[in-house]
C-alpha cells in the first residue's frame, strides 16, 4: 500500500514536471521542433507525379514546387504576368506564311501558317541530386543496368547510396515534349497539343506503331531517337518548338510541367525490371531542378519537400501592386529563396481535424470551409468581410480573392436520357439548370464565397460579363437591375415539352432517374444529397448520388460512364481559350482523352472556337466569345454551377502570401517564424493538468482508509 501511494504521488510529480514548457499534443516529432519547416495539409492524395500526366490541382501543389518549364508568373503582378524561370530570355517569336515567307511582327493571324518559338535556357542550372546521375568508383553508371535481384530491399530512392547530377541542358525539354506522345504514358493533353505541335501526333503515330510491333516489351523507349518535325535542338542550350499557325497562348504553357525538362536517365532508371512494382518510378518520384525535392512519399498520410541544394537560385520579387508594399510583400526584396528548409504534408480527410489543428498552430495556413466559416470570419451587412475576434486575437489573417475558376455539373452528352443534341434532351437539361438553385447553394454552403455562373469565362478573365447583356438568358430573367432566376413552373414546363410530365416517362409512366456522380467529398456529403435530391424533387424527379473515390470517378469520366456529374476547372493560365476549350468539340474525353469531359460537340462552336483561340484582346474577339456563349446557354451541356470566392487564413508568423490560384510555385516565395510559432503553440497547447492532479489526489483519498486500516492490523498482529 505504501508502495502505491508513493508510485502515485511519483507520477503526479513526473505529470507536473512534463508540462513545465512542454506541448504534449505536438503531432510531429521532436526532433522537427524548432526547424525551419512550412507545415500543410492536402485531402486528396496524388494520383500522378509525372509532369506528362498529372493534370489535377492536388498534384500542381507538389509538382510546381520541383520541376522548372521554361516560363513562370510573376508572384506579386497583378493581372497575371509571365516571367522567366529556367528561360534566359522571353521566348522569341518568328511567324511564317504559306510559302515559308516570314511574317512581320503583328501579322494578321489568318496569314500566319506556321509559327516558331525559340527558347534559350540559362546555363549552368543542375538537377536535384538523384540515384539515375549515379556513377561507381570507374566513372560508369552506378544504377542503369541492375536486375530484380539487385532491387532487394529497395522501397525508396534513399535506398540507392550513391547519387548524381548534371547540367541542365534543351535537350531535357525537346525530350519531355516528346514524352507527351508516349504511348504508354496517355498525356492529357496530347490530342490538344498535338492539334498546335508540329509533327507531335505522327510521333504518337510512330511510337503506337513501334509499341505494337513489340520493339519495347515494357521496356525503355529511347526517346532520343525519334526525331519529331516540330522541335528543333539548336544547340545545348538552346532549343525551337514549331506551332501549327498561330497560337498566342502558348508561352502560358511553357510556364507548366507539361513543358518542363525531364532527363533521359530519370526514365531509363525506373523502367528497369522491378522498379514499378516497388513503386520505383517517375509518376511515384518526380526528379527536378526547383526548389524543393520530393524526399517522403505516403500519399494516404504523409508527403515531404526538402530543399533541393542543386537549386539555380532565385530572389525575392521587388515589385508588386501599389498596395503590397502596406502588405508587408516587398520586406524580401532580393532575398534569395527558397526561405524554409522543407515542407510537411499531413493528409486530413475531414475539415473538423484539419483545422483544430491549425487553431492549435500546428498548420500554418488554412482554407475556410463551410464548418468553421462562422468561427473564423463575419460578415457586414453591405457584404463586407472581416475575421471574427477570436481570430484577430490570434493573430490570424485573411486573404480573399476570386479565383479564376468555375464549378460546375455536367452533362454526358454521351447518355441516352441526358445527351444528344435533341430538343427533348436539351429541354430536360434546361429544367434540371433552372431547378438547381445556385443563389441558395452558395448561400448555404459557401457562406456567400460565390457568384452564380452564367457559362464557363470567370470574372476577371477576357470575355466575361456583369451586366444584363452577360446573363444566361436560358436559366434567368433581367428584373430591377440584376438577374434572377426563372420560376420552378417554368422549369416544370420545360420537363413536360421533354416528355416527362410531373417526372414521368410520358410513354412508359415510369419515373424518370438522374445519377449523379460525384468524389466522396463536397457533392457526395450527406448534407449537400439532401439538398440536391430537394432540388430535383421540385420536378418530381428522383436524384441517385453515386459517390466514389477520386481515381474511380476519374476513371467513370474516362470511359463515359457517368451520366451527371459534378466537377471544376480552375484557369491553367488567364485566357478565355482556357476555358471555352473544356467544351471544344475535338477535346472530347472519350473520343481522346481531353478536357472536354462531357463530351459536348456543336459544330458552330468548334468553328468559332478555331477563330477566337489565335486572336488577341479586342471587340471582334469579345463579339465571338459571345456567339459561342449563346450558344452554350441554349445547349447547356452544364448545369452552370459558380465562380468561386477564395479565403485562405494564415498564421501571424507566417510572410509573403498572396492569393492568386494560376500562380502555383509559391512555397519558394514563403517565410516563417520559426521561433514566433513555437511561442504560440507553447502558449495554445499548454497540458490542462488540474483533472489529472484532481484524479490523482482522489485517488490517494480513497486509498488512503485503506492503507490506514492495513498498517493499524499490522501493528495489531505485532502485537
Amino acid at each position: 500500500m505504501r508502495a502505491m501511494i508513493r508510485n502515485l504521488s511519483i507520477i503526479l510529480l513526473a505529470a507536473l514536471a512534463a508540462g513545465c514548457g512542454q506541448v504534449w499534443n505536438d503531432p510531429y516529432p521532436a526532433t522537427e521542433r524548432g526547424k525551419n519547416i512550412l507545415y500543410s495539409a492536402f485531402t486528396q492524395r496524388p494520383k500522378h507525379l509525372d509532369p506528362v500526366q498529372s493534370y489535377s490541382e492536388d498534384e500542381a501543389t507538389f509538382l510546381y514546387q520541383i520541376y522548372e518549364p521554361p516560363l513562370q508568373y510573376h508572384y506579386l503582378k497583378r493581372p497575371f504576368q509571365l516571367s522567366l524561370a529556367a528561360a534566359q530570355a522571353m521566348p522569341a517569336l518568328k511567324q511564317y506564311d504559306e510559302a515559308g515567307q516570314l511574317l512581320p511582327s503583328g501579322a494578321d493571324p489568318a496569314r500566319v501558317a506556321r509559327s516558331e518559338y525559340e527558347i534559350r535556357i540559362k546555363p549552368g542550372i543542375r538537377y536535384q541530386p538523384h540515384p539515375a546521375f549515379a556513377v561507381d568508383d570507374k566513372g560508369q553508371p552506378a544504377y542503369l543496368d541492375l536486375t530484380v535481384k539487385d532491387l532487394t530491399g529497395k522501397r525508396s530512392l534513399a535506398d540507392f547510396p550513391r547519387t548524381g547530377t548534371r547540367e541542365l541542358t534543351a535537350e531535357d525539354y525537346v525530350y519531355q515534349i516528346k514524352r507527351l506522345a508516349h504511348p504508354r504514358l496517355h498525356s492529357p493533353v496530347l490530342e490538344l497539343m498535338g492539334d498546335y505541335i508540329v509533327g507531335l501526333k505522327d510521333l504518337h503515330a510512330r511510337l503506337m506503331a513501334d509499341e505494337k510491333a513489340g520493339k519495347y516489351p515494357g521496356g525503355w523507349i529511347d526517346l532520343r531517337k525519334y526525331p519529331m518535325s516540330g522541335l528543333e535542338l539548336v544547340d545545348r542550350y538552346t532549343y525551337r518548338v514549331h506551332i501549327k499557325g498561330a497560337y498566342p497562348q502558348f508561352p502560358y504553357w511553357l510556364a507548366m510541367p507539361f513543358f518542363a525538362p525531364v532527363p533521359f536517365e530519370a526514365e531509363r532508371f525506373f523502367a528497369q525490371p522491378g522498379m514499378a512494382e516497388r513503386n520505383l518510378t517517375l509518376d511515384w518520384w518526380p526528379i527536378g531542378t526547383g526548389p524543393f525535392m520530393l524526399a517522403e512519399n505516403n500519399p494516404n498520410a504523409r508527403m515531404v519537400l526538402v530543399r533541393n541544394p542543386n537549386f539555380r537560385g532565385e530572389t525575392y520579387p521587388c515589385e508588386g501592386e501599389p498596395e503590397d508594399q502596406a502588405a508587408g510583400l516587398l520586406a524580401d526584396c532580393n532575398k534569395p529563396v527558397p526561405f524554409i528548409d522543407k515542407v510537411v504534408f499531413t493528409r486530413e480527410k475531414e475539415s473538423i481535424p484539419y483545422w483544430n489543428k491549425f487553431l492549435q498552430g500546428y498548420y500554418d495556413a488554412s482554407g475556410v470551409s463551410s464548418d468553421n466559416f462562422d468561427q473564423a470570419v463575419q460578415m457586414g451587412g453591405q457584404g463586407d468581410v472581416s475575421l471574427s475576434d477570436e481570430m484577430v486575437a490570434k493573430d490570424i489573417r485573411l486573404n480573399t480573392s476570386v479565383a479564376p475558376s468555375v464549378m460546375y455539373m455536367g452533362f454526358n452528352m454521351l447518355d441516352p436520357t441526358v445527351g444528344g443534341t435533341g430538343e427533348r434532351a436539351r429541354k430536360l437539361r434546361l429544367a434540371i439548370s433552372i431547378a438547381i438553385d445556385q443563389e441558395e447553394f452558395i448561400s448555404v454552403f459557401q457562406n456567400g464565397r460565390g457568384v452564380p455562373a452564367m457559362h464557363p469565362i470567370p470574372p476577371g478573365i477576357f470575355g466575361y460579363r456583369s451586366d444584363q447583356a452577360g446573363i444566361n438568358p436560358q436559366v434567368y430573367d433581367w428584373v430591377d437591375g440584376k438577374p434572377q432566376r426563372k420560376s420552378v413552373e417554368e422549369a416544370r414546363s420545360l420537363l413536360a415539352e421533354a416528355g416527362y410530365p410531373g417526372g414521368r416517362d410520358a410513354k412508359s409512366g415510369e419515373p424518370l432517374v438522374v445519377n449523379l456522380d460525384t468524389t466522396g467529398s463536397g457533392m457526395g456529403d450527406k448534407s449537400t444529397v439532401d439538398w440536391l435530391t430537394k432540388q430535383f424533387r421540385k420536378l418530381d424527379v428522383q436524384l441517385v448520388v453515386r459517390a466514389t473515390d477520386y481515381n474511380r470517378f476519374q476513371d467513370k469520366i474516362r470511359k463515359g460512364n457517368a451520366q451527371l456529374f459534378y466537377w471544376g476547372w480552375n484557369a491553367d493560365y488567364p485566357d478565355p481559350e482556357n476555358f471555352l476549350f473544356l467544351l471544344y468539340g475535338a477535346q472530347g474525353k472519350v473520343k481522346s482523352q481531353g478536357e472536354n469531359a462531357a463530351n459536348y460537340e456543336n459544330a458552330e462552336y468548334d468553328r468559332l472556337f478555331e477563330r477566337m483561340k489565335a486572336m488577341p484582346d479586342s471587340p471582334a474577339r469579345q463579339a465571338i466569345i459571345e456567339r459561342m456563349l449563346a450558344i452554350l446557354q441554349h445547349d447547356a451541356p452544364w448545369v452552370w454551377g459558380f465562380y468561386e470566392k477564395a479565403y485562405a487564413l494564415q498564421h501571424g508568423w507566417l510572410y509573403n502570401r498572396k492569393p492568386g490560384k494560376i500562380i502555383r510555385n509559391t512555397l519558394k516565395y514563403q517565410r516563417v517564424d520559426v521561433a514566433v510559432r513555437e511561442q504560440k503553440r507553447a502558449e495554445w497547447n499548454r497540458p490542462v493538468l488540474w483533472p489529472l492532479i484532481f484524479v490523482g489526489l482522489f485517488g490517494m483519498l480513497i486509498v488512503a482508509p485503506a492503507v490506514i486500516h492495513y498498517r493499524r492490523s499490522e501493528r495489531a498482529g505485532a502485537g
